[in-house]
């Protein structure tokens, strides 16, 4: 990519955000776009779409709506009858699969102008990233993304992970930016793609720019190039591909195929590296590291301490409010969870937060929120789902023209409230990190577990094993941040109407095999695993439960 393609491209994003002057109206156009497109598919005829001339008419025929209103013309799409949901116009590319801790995988139709809408609103943030660092164009990018075509339906249509869509797709001009082969996507299991992704990347001291959703994806990766470090260095020296990795034979030979064989000069400085550090860390075999792309909001904020740790003082753009289902927003600043709706894409709409769940909630356009107001958010895309409660809670930051500036908090579904506590996700994330720092604990993964019982109580799990003064160190840690960010806590434990957190050590190794439980069916996405900081749901919390009584019983 030249800065002349750049500078051309930029007028794009110019225009992008000259037209937020104009959100109400551009919202309300591609509302009635995607209405027109599939009004003759089966659910458009049943939902009246031919009639539709307005938000009005939109909400008086379409209601609020859950993947399970939709699952039953999916699954016809899945069969091979795309009308169900779409227009001739339409072709439906894969399925991009999504999953929650304990529910059946959901399958989102990502069809062909989806896919343009897509990749239009992330070329947004990247143009924004590329405007802030002009450098990233000397260097190279390192994406992790998974496979898209992992098996098919019924009806041959691919299924897997719209990032390697988009990855395999992505225009030739920028191909030389992004280190890693596509023929990467084809390799399975977490630790042998992360293996083998390290082992083509750390081959080049120029990684400018590292992109993946989740920041504990980046955790994991550091700590594999410092647990692999000897591995990778004799691999990199002698120009091999260790064979304690699962990698298809066609992609090894790729993969050879991509190096330029030993390469002695680079195993010579990784070596120096373990040498003068004691560890192999990405902050030191790339040291021009010049922004790293990850979430920033919601519980997996807990994770960002342990990037800084292990990629140094690079800033962070946060990767924006994406799903399968959609990309939602694009920050266009280092260091900051607020992003800008994309606007251009979707038709979004939002429900005050504490009107959630009623029958007739407030229901509100773009440009209609509030500043510092709380909302859950409803998306109408060209996949066939209209009016999509995604359970995501977000908060509006303020205002470029007419569209908000949004900041992803927690899944609504992410509560526990035993007895009206109504204790949130990110609150424990919080809170619980702010325990550990007072216990002089480095501790980033663990679960807080609701216990109902008279009185009802939460425990905490942790990995680590801890003596019993440090226990109780840690309960009353915990209890007491717990009550600074949430007063209904504070009141109950005061109260007696709960009692205090329970530490509970479990096993070595519990939430890697949780982990491991959760990406290991067709189709999931290794890279989009969250960890459940709150076992929120009741299926997930009983599973917690019943381990943490085996670890009670053991000790």
């Amino acid at each position: 990519m030249r800065f002349g393609y750049l500078h051309w491209r930029l007028r794009r994003l110019n225009r992008y955000l000259r037209g937020t002057a104009e959100c109400r109206e551009v919202q309300r156009t591609r509302l009635m776009e995607k209405i027109r497109l599939n009004q003759d598919s089966e659910f458009g005829r049943e939902h009246g779409f031919d009639s539709i001339r307005s938000v009005a008419d939109f909400r008086s025929r379409v209601p609020v709506a859950n993947y399970e209103t939709y699952r039953p013309y999916i699954e016809k799409v899945k069969s091979g009858n795309p009308r169900a949901l779409f227009g001739p116009d339409t072709k439906v590319l894969m399925f991009s699969m999504t999953s929650g801790t304990t529910s059946k995988a959901k399958y989102v139709p990502i069809t062909n102008h989806f896919f343009d809408e897509y990749r239009r609103s992330w070329n947004y943030w990247g143009l924004a990233s590329y405007r802030d660092h002009h450098d990233l164009l000397s260097k190279h990018t390192l994406t992790l993304a998974s496979d898209w075509d992992q098996f098919r339906t019924s009806g041959g249509i691919p299924c897997g992970s719209i990032s390697g869509l988009a990855a395999e797709t992505r225009p030739r001009i920028t191909n030389s930016l992004f280190i890693l082969p596509k023929s990467l996507l084809k390799v399975k299991g977490t630790e042998n793609k992360q293996y083998a992704s390290l082992r083509v990347a750390i081959e080049s001291p120029r990684v400018g720019m590292i992109m993946t959703a989740n920041p504990l994806t980046l955790v994991h990766l550091a700590r594999t190039a410092d647990e692999q470090k000897e591995r990778l260095i004799r691999d990199v020296h002698d120009g091999t591909l260790s064979d304690h990795i699962e990698v298809p034979s066609e992609v090894r030979q790729t993969l050879r195929q991509h190096g330029g064989g030993p390469n002695r000069k680079r195993a010579k400085t990784l070596e120096e590296v373990v040498n003068r550090t004691g560890h192999l860390y990405p902050k030191d075999f790339w040291p021009g590291l010049s922004v790293i792309s990850v979430w920033m909001g919601g519980s997996v904020a807990a994770y960002l301490p342990s990037v800084r740790e292990y990629y140094g003082d690079a800033p962070i753009r946060d990767h924006g409010l994406s799903a399968s289902e959609g990309h939602m927003t694009s920050p266009m600043q280092d260091e900051s969870c607020s992003g800008l709706l994309d606007y251009d894409s979707h038709f979004f709409e939002f429900i005050p937060r504490d009107e959630h769940g009623r029958d007739n909630p407030t229901v509100l356009e773009a440009h209609e929120l509030e500043e510092g107001q709380e909302y859950f958010l409803l998306m109408s895309t060209l996949s066939g789902l209209y009016r999509y409660d995604i359970h995501d809670v977000v908060r509006c930051d303020g205002f470029l023209g007419q569209c908000p500036r949004l900041t992803f908090l927690n899944k609504g579904a992410h509560y526990s409230s035993m007895t009206g506590e109504k204790l949130s996700e990110l609150q424990v994330t919080q809170a619980i990190g702010q325990a550990f720092q007072d216990c002089a604990l480095n501790i980033d993964h663990y679960s807080l577990v609701p216990v109902p019982g008279d009185p009802a109580y939460y425990r905490l799990l942790v990995e680590e094993q801890l003596g019993g003064e440090k226990l109780r160190e840690v309960a009353d840690a915990a209890d007491r941040r717990l009550s600074e960010v949430n007063c209904e806590y504070e009141e109950r434990l005061q109260g007696r109407r709960m009692g205090g957190v329970v530490v509970v050590s479990v096993p070595q190794g519990t939430w890697a095999e949780h982990r491991r439980m959760q990406t290991s069916g067709e189709g999931n996405d290794t890279y989009a695993y969250k960890h459940p900081f709150l076992a929120a749901k009741a299926e997930l919390a009983q599973q917690f439960r019943k381990l943490s009584d085996e670890a009670i019983s053991r000790s």
